[in-house]
């Protein structure tokens, strides 16, 4: 099973939290060939889609990779392409799906472009409005600030964020209301959301891990003292939890879709009983769930990963 993974350069992975990491070492344990390459070093001619790749082998110490020289190769020469690139979800983000697109019907591609391309990660949760806050979506500046008077309290936030950039917690009187909504619609140019608060974000927002659909992984992360954001990088604190009665009801009501998309790794984060976001493009948490629970994600990932891959044409040889 030879994988390959479009990802950040590697000086980049963070060893202690990374997913991409897991992933590559539970392909290695099997004993298959991984190599990786980053978006940019992927192309077309001959016929077919092309990247530069470089062979790697996962070390137990820094620096935690060994790598082989740069060799070209065509993409379906992999049985599976794990498509790991961290957001922004900017236009060479979608430029890498396109050429994706071209071999998806050739090798594995997890998760598939065609849905990578659908799936933002907070619009895509606005397909089941029952299951979420009440939302907006809007770039007229008076009928925010209107939505967040009615709401009393409001979380506003651009579209296209992630790692919680941009989440801004205001309420009905805030006098820095209008400067906010200017500042992140840059002055009525660009749509944002507004969703109703949650104070249950107080006691953590959970990220639920799904493979193939089904819940697998699940932990709460709490924010810190005088921040409102449930990220890890700016500080928020990993606690156990349980899965509650509702948080399976929203797995079962999303697990079609993420199905019929070949949405393979899928991590959605829930605030109380409500879905916020439904995390595509490049999902994290297993080794944060991995320690919590005791589970073994990257395990049932890669198992999944080569079920999918099975029902592929075997592309030519690594060195054709």
């Amino acid at each position: 099973m030879r994988s390959l993974f479009v990802m950040d350069p590697l000086e980049k992975i963070q060893i202690d939290g990374d997913s991409t990491w897991m992933l590559m070492r539970e392909s290695q344990r099997r004993g298959w060939p991984v190599a990786f390459c980053t978006p940019s070093q992927m192309g077309f001619e001959h016929d077919r889609p092309f990247a530069n790749v470089q062979s790697v082998t996962c070390l137990d110490a820094s620096p935690w990779f060994s790598v082989e020289p740069v060799e070209r190769i065509p993409l379906e020469a992999f049985d599976v392409i794990w498509m790991r690139k961290d957001p922004p979800f900017d236009m060479d983000y979608v430029f890498c799906t396109y050429l994706l697109d071209l071999v998806a019907d050739k090798t594995c591609v997890l998760n598939e472009p065609s849905s990578l391309k659908l799936a933002n990660e907070k619009m895509f949760a606005l397909f089941w409005p029952e299951l979420g806050p009440e939302t907006i979506v809007s770039n007229d500046i008076q009928h925010i600030r209107e939505t967040v008077d009615r709401l009393g309290r409001a979380v506003i936030k651009p579209w296209d964020g992630n790692g919680g950039r941009g989440v801004l917690v205001t309420r009905k009187g805030d006098p820095n209301l209008g400067a906010m909504i200017e500042l992140l619609t840059e002055e009525g140019s660009r749509s944002i959301l507004v969703q109703e608060y949650l104070p249950e974000i107080e006691q953590g927002d959970k990220r639920i891990i799904l493979v193939d659909g089904d819940p697998v992984g699940w932990f709460l992360r709490v924010p810190t003292a005088g921040d409102h954001r449930g990220n890890i990088h700016v500080g928020a604190r990993v606690k156990a939890c349980e899965l509650t009665a509702r948080d399976r009801e929203i797995c079962a009501a999303i697990r079609p879709a993420l199905k019929k998309g070949g949405m393979v790794f899928v991590g959605i984060d829930v605030i109380g009983d409500a879905m916020t976001e439904v995390n595509v493009t490049s999902p994290t948490g297993i080794q944060e769930a991995n320690r919590l629970m005791g589970t073994q994600i990257e395990r049932a990932l890669i198992d999944a990963a080569e079920r999918r891959a099975r029902e592929f044409p075997r592309g030519p040889s690594w060195k054709d």
